[in-house]
């Protein structure tokens, strides 16, 4: 064969061969054929095109599934209808992980669990950042202003303690926003916050978080959307300080500028934790944008960048719902619940410094429940609430001192004390328990199987548990608001039902916090709705008050007046003299 021949030929080879390489470059990955695992969810890509979708307390997904190009196709049949449409996600292959985005998918559940996910093989965890705590601060510590009287102070979420009481108050029971009987005085507050109002001496300390965007809103009711709010604009997250006498806006400071860090549910805001105060300083918390302390005059003192707090749906990680639990200020320290996607800690500052006095690893998922030092005949004790355990510490040093299992896969509600019992409550479905746990306790405290008490644990209920409201113990009763209006008394010494009742008006539900003062309780709904009912055994409606706007944050109780924080507004309520 001529030599020009053999050339033509091996050329002919190589532009084959070339090309055939570039076919296969072009062909995507194959799909990984083994389980696949994403927050609690397993995923199945069966070579015969086979598909599963599941985790514990959803429905399966089953259905098939095909690739073509850059684009999966997934049907199902299985899951929350409707879910008959066929999905179509992008997709990106690397090695072992699969990433998804969604193009169009009309079911929503689904839509939720797949979209913006990166799936891994089974038993591999995803990686962490290391966390750093970044503080900043002047190199000496400035000298603080001497503290008013305590008496009247409300200094933290639910006043002192977490009780929510303030007997002696002799607060009015009916007034009308409209007429301003009964109203002292309203103050229009910027931005959208669901923080409380605190308290010390004559001022009153709250946050908000003043979005970029002029429609900035949240959306209240019963509903069960996981979704995160698309505002990520640049916010200003601000401190302000009240005359508690007038409504006067004392000061304001701007605590930090910029796009938010991490996103938020549709339902909450930017400023949900609530500030506390000692009498000498603030600190207000902003989640990812940072832990910053003021003196109750106003004047920087520290902040500390905790990093990005990635808290959200237990079980689809890309699902941020911001966070909510408060700071609070105990001999000194200001104790922080930081329980995230990535890892959960408690910490616990230096409150004239900011310095870091000790750190205590957790292993639990987000919770939103704001620590309790719960004051007993035991000791001091800090309680806090979250997924896999209740949990007690020796708040001087973070020393875990006994846990508890069986809560909520989400939990929000503050530990309470009353009575020498403590009292942990959460609502999210199947568990929703009631616990009421003798202080003092050593080890794993938990429940076995059918029982409903033992030797820490005096009762527990299953079923019961609100899900946002903290519970209130008053007077020898246990009060439970659930967000779908239902309201359970029970006998706090025993957990023995003493009457269960629906509210009305329901509206959009209740997420704040039931208070109380001279035998009667006041319950906030979403739609602006206090309703003041006796306490006592029997169930006794005295009235409903009408604020006119939207209530998602807890009242404080100071002096003979309730301050109660609305969407846009701040209203003193008070007998009018």
């Amino acid at each position: 064969m001529p030599f020009r021949i053999v050339r033509r030929i091996c050329s002919l080879a190589a532009i084959f061969s070339i090309a055939i390489t570039a076919i296969v470059a072009q062909q995507p990955p194959a799909f990984p054929t083994s389980p696949l695992n994403y927050g609690a969810f397993t995923m199945r890509l069966a070579p015969d095109g086979g598909f599963s979708l599941t985790a514990q307390g959803w429905p399966p997904f089953n259905g098939t599934w095909k690739a073509d190009g850059q684009q999966l196709t997934v049907t199902t049949t299985g899951g929350p209808p409707p879910c008959s449409s066929p999905g179509r996600y992008g997709f990106k292959i690397d090695g072992s992980h699969v990433s998804l985005a969604v193009i169009a998918d009309d079911c929503i559940p689904r839509r939720m669990i797949l979209h913006a996910s990166t799936w891994r093989p089974e038993g591999e965890a995803a990686p962490r950042s290391e966390r750093r705590l970044v503080w900043s601060g002047p190199a000496r510590a400035p000298a603080l202003p001497e503290p008013a009287p305590a008496k009247g102070s409300w200094p933290s979420f639910r006043g002192p303690n977490a009780t929510g009481i303030a007997d002696g108050s002799d607060l009015p029971e009916r007034w009308d926003a409209k007429t301003k009987d009964n109203v002292l005085w309203r103050s229009a507050i910027p931005g959208l916050a669901h923080s409380s109002p605190v308290i010390w001496g004559d001022r009153i300390f709250l946050t908000t978080a003043i979005s970029g965007r002029d429609n900035a809103t949240f959306k209240p009711g019963l509903y069960g959307d996981g979704d995160a709010s698309d505002d990520m604009s640049a916010h200003k997250w601000m401190l302000y300080a009240v005359d508690k006498r007038t409504g006067a806006i004392a000061w304001e400071r701007v605590a930090a500028t910029g796009q938010p860090r991490n996103k938020r549910h549709i339902k909450s805001t930017y400023a949900s934790a609530s500030p506390a105060t000692d009498g000498r300083i603030v600190v207000a918390w902003f989640g990812s944008q940072g832990v910053f302390a003021f003196d109750v005059n106003g004047k920087p003192l520290w902040q500390l960048d905790l990093g990005r707090v990635d808290m959200g749906a237990y079980d689809i990680p890309s699902y941020e719902w911001g966070p909510a639990s408060s700071p609070i200020i105990w001999n000194g320290l200001v104790i922080l619940q930081v329980d995230t996607q990535a890892d959960s800690f408690l910490l616990a500052l230096d409150a004239a410094t900011g310095k870091t006095v000790w750190k205590t690893e957790r292993d639990e998922i987000p919770s939103w429940g704001t620590p309790t030092v719960i004051r007993t005949t035991a000791g001091d004790e800090l309680v806090t609430n979250a997924s896999n355990f209740i949990r007690g510490y020796d708040p001087r040093t973070g020393k875990e001192l006994w846990r508890l299992g069986g809560s909520s896969k989400i939990t929000a509600p503050t530990p309470v004390a009353a009575d020498d019992l403590i009292v942990v409550a959460s609502g999210r479905g199947p568990e929703r328990p009631i616990f009421a746990i003798r202080p003092g306790s050593h080890g794993d405290l938990t429940l076995q199987k059918d029982q409903t008490s033992n030797a820490a644990v005096v009762w527990s209920k299953t079923g019961r548990g609100s899900y946002m409201p903290t519970p209130l113990a008053y007077e020898g009763i246990l009060y439970v608001l659930g967000n779908n209006g239902v309201f359970d008394a029970y006998d706090l010494k025993t957990g023995a039902e003493i009457y269960r009742q629906r509210l009305e008006p329901v509206g959009s539900g209740f997420s704040a916090s039931p208070v109380a003062a001279d035998g009667r309780i006041y319950l906030p709904s979403e739609d602006g709705e206090i309703i003041v009912i006796a306490a006592g055994r029997e169930f006794n409606k005295i009235a409903v008050n009408s604020m006119g706007e939207l209530i998602m944050a807890t009242p404080a109780i100071s002096d003979g007046v309730m301050y109660v924080r609305s969407a846009s507004s701040l209203f003193a309520i008070g007998k009018s003299r």
